[in-house]
């Protein structure tokens, strides 16, 4: 199975370069955009234990971790597999 967990910033700790990329978008005329925030992408394997454990271990993993709990939060979600052929 796979698990895919965001990491980004809380919304009261300043982004610098989420900043950087939204000025970058309105100097070239993208004036829709309201804000930016960048972030992190993990894409985890794993094998050899249910979806319950996945769903306990994760988080624990991500806040352990992945992500700084003092100015980051994340979200994760397991993904579906692709079937080939």
């Amino acid at each position: 199975m796979k698990v895919r967990i965001l990491v980004s910033f809380k919304e009261s700790v300043l982004d610098p370069q989420g900043q950087t990329v939204k000025n970058a978008l309105l100097t070239l005329g993208y004036h829709f955009i309201k804000d930016v925030r960048q972030g992190k992408v993990f894409e985890i394997e794993i094998d050899g234990i249910s979806d319950a454990q996945a769903r306990r271990v994760i988080p624990e993993i991500s806040d352990k971790v992945l992500a700084n709990p003092i100015i980051e939060k994340f979200t994760w979600q397991i993904l579906k597999e692709e079937k080939k052929g």
